[in-house]
């Protein structure tokens, strides 16, 4: 079995495909690994939207369910995932739909963890998200702290 410059040498062989591609060399490019690689850009992407959301709607929780233990670490925490998440969607947001689409499905990984992390009960926390997708990444929103 041959090795490719793929398997050996990632780095060189994006150089070597950009090149190809500049130069129009469409039949001597790496089209296997290219469709991978382009494939998982947009996982990549994907996988950082959930994973940020998660995050952010665990301290959103936190934030509403636990106010007196409130730090600013956990409002920090708060800017940052939003600021991180609006970084993804301007670049691509063809992926604002995708986000909406998962809010529930994070949500109930962010209200697990949040009672792990709380130690509060689980029921503590509504079964569906109490925030809207507007409040969940709008800069200005934080929690009021009457559950």
């Amino acid at each position: 079995m041959t090795t490719t410059l793929y398997e050996t040498d990632f780095n060189l062989w994006i150089e070597q495909t950009v090149n190809q591609l500049k130069n129009g060399q469409i039949q001597d490019l790496d089209i296997e690994n290219l469709i991978e690689e382009v494939q998982s850009m947009g996982s990549n992407d994907k996988r950082e939207i959930k994973s940020r959301l998660i995050v952010l709607i665990m301290h959103l929780l936190k934030y509403k369910y636990q106010p007196k233990k409130k730090t600013k670490s956990w409002t920090s925490t708060i800017i940052t995932q939003r600021n991180e998440l609006e970084l993804v969607l301007e670049n691509s947001p063809s992926l604002n739909p995708f986000l909406k689409e998962n809010i529930s499905e994070c949500y109930q990984k962010a209200r697990k963890n949040a009672a792990r992390e709380t130690k509060l009960p689980l029921t503590t926390f509504p079964l569906e998200c109490p925030f809207t997708p507007e409040q969940i990444i709008d800069s200005d929103y934080f929690p009021d702290t009457n559950a």
